[in-house]
């Protein structure tokens, strides 16, 4: 699913009017009809009534379209219209009409110099004050209005985007607080920053049947990863395949005090369907791991506690390293090693990363196509800090072109940062995976596909895809406060069988 800019938003509500064609009233109409058959599902119309706070401009037409259509479904429905143009739309001007046919839903109006709109504790609140075309910060009057009604104790939803949030861009002014935000066709960019889930809440996204061609050719570096597309991924097995078929893969891990990490990443590793897996690691975590995980093999480094040497990289045909190996002076040189003799996909993570953030001439041996696997505190050491996500998505576009590497930014919605400059969010996890060693988790089973074939970009997609997918099964049936990683590890599996029966 694309993910479009402003302007893009605007061609494609154009272009849908002119070539299906259709009214653009009736286009509002058919947004209404999508936003009330959700919102029909999820809330009682004994629950309490129903307030919708409306601008003059095509937002608020949709919510005086909304308020019509919930009046019929015999829900008490009450509009509150913002004076904040003498020029309302079109658009909002016929769906007003319409409204007053009705008669009986009260329209109450609001403008300079009026109080607040008091709205009942147990009114469910519908914002349709400004919409996605917003181009400047919202301040002054219409600020103090969207503050006092972002303090509404009752549930508070949004038409399409949160009055005052910028969809593309860093918002500043006053902004909406939803906790639901019901949005059509396709997400927005600002979906998918952290700061900006303090104001959308929980996102939906509707159709309204915008025009497939012009989705399909207009050009966006941004998708929002679905399923059926990472079933499409997915390679299929054959009756004389093998474990060696299925690749050997290298995970350079664990330290003194940290070989959980290595038995999580080499756990998820076979589990996603690689043939072999060694680990490498220091001598201490020799006994360990060949008690704790008898499928995997172990290779040794010369060093008690740490890793400093790779040894034999022949054999393999991915590597991944970083996870529990700490930063010591020793391991950074076997780390810069590595970076020169790998010859294979490489994935790093953790201190790898660390490492690589404290020595930049290390840069200048990393192999092309590397995957990256930083959450914000991490990339932030690597890329310098930045103002806000949307800096940060865009400092990843700009790192990942330059250096050629691939990057996936962890988050509620990861992003896959390719060298391209595309970048896929992914759909699937949960806060429950907010727990030590998932991270350990993900780059066991990104480095699994490496080795199985799959490229750098299909793994990493993949790999984040099932990783999410496995965790909110295993919050399910454990629920999210109990998750460890070991859980996550259990459910790869189902994962896998979850998305190969998307159809």
């Amino acid at each position: 699913m694309k993910v479009l800019n402003v302007d893009q938003i605007r061609q494609l509500d154009a272009y849908t009017i002119e070539h299906e064609p259709i009214a653009s009233i009736d286009l509002m109409e058919r947004a209404a009809l999508a936003f009330v058959h959700w919102y029909a599902t999820h809330f009682d119309p004994e629950k309490g009534p129903v307030w919708i706070v409306c601008g003059t401009g095509n937002n608020g037409g949709d919510g005086l379209a909304i308020a019509r259509l919930l009046h019929q479904r015999f829900f008490t429905v009450e509009v509150v219209i913002c004076s904040i143009s003498p020029n309302p739309t079109s658009d909002f001007q016929t769906n007003l009409e319409r409204l007053k046919a009705v008669r009986s839903v009260p329209i109450h109006r609001y403008a300079q110099g009026d109080s607040f709109p008091s709205i009942p504790e147990p009114a469910i609140l519908i914002d349709g004050i400004f919409g996605s075309g917003l181009n400047r910060p919202v301040e002054g009057l219409w600020a103090g209005l969207i503050e006092h009604l972002s303090l509404h104790p009752g549930v508070r939803i949004s038409i399409d985007v949160p009055s005052g949030l910028f969809a593309d861009r860093p918002s500043t002014g006053a902004v909406f607080q939803a906790h639901y935000t019901l949005s059509f066709e396709l997400p927005k960019l600002a979906f998918f920053i952290p700061e900006n889930n303090r104001y959308t809440g929980e996102w939906i996204i509707r159709s309204i049947e915008l025009d497939r061609e012009f989705i399909s050719n207009v050009p966006s570096p941004y998708r929002f990863t679905e399923c059926d597309w990472v079933h499409s991924l997915v390679k299929e097995r054959h009756t004389f395949d093998h474990k060696g078929t299925f690749g050997h893969s290298l995970l350079i891990m664990g330290s003194y005090g940290k070989v959980g990490a290595a038995i999580l990443a080499a756990r998820a590793c076979l589990r996603t369907g690689c043939g072999l897996v060694t680990v490498h690691a220091p001598k201490c975590a020799y006994p360990i791991l060949q008690v704790a995980f008898p499928e995997a093999m172990v290779s040794v480094d010369q060093h008690d506690f740490i890793f400093t040497q790779h040894g034999n990289l022949t054999l393999y045909k991915a590597i991944g390293i970083g996870c529990g190996l700490g930063v010591n002076q020793l391991t950074a040189t076997g780390f810069q090693e590595l970076l020169r003799d790998a010859a294979v996909p490489l994935l790093i993570d953790a201190d790898g990363l660390n490492i690589l953030a404290e020595r930049p001439a290390y840069w200048a041996d990393l192999p092309p196509n590397t995957i990256l696997t930083p959450h914000p505190r991490e990339f932030d050491r690597l890329f310098g800090d930045c103002a806000n996500g949307f800096d940060r998505l865009e400092r990843a576009r700009a790192q990942a072109q330059e250096k050629q590497v691939y990057i996936v930014l962890k988050g509620a919605y990861t992003a896959v940062v390719c060298p391209d400059g595309t970048c896929h969010f992914n759909a699937t996890g949960n806060p429950g995976m907010g727990t030590g060693g998932t991270g350990d988790v993900l780059s066991g089973m990104i480095t699994s596909l490496l080795a199985q074939g799959y490229t750098p970009r299909d793994a990493a997609v993949l790999g984040v895809y099932l990783h999410g997918l496995a965790g909110d099964l295993a919050a399910a049936d454990w629920q999210q406060e109990a998750l460890l990683a070991s859980d996550i590890v259990k459910y790869i599996g189902k994962a896998f069988g979850r998305v190969k029966s998307e159809e």
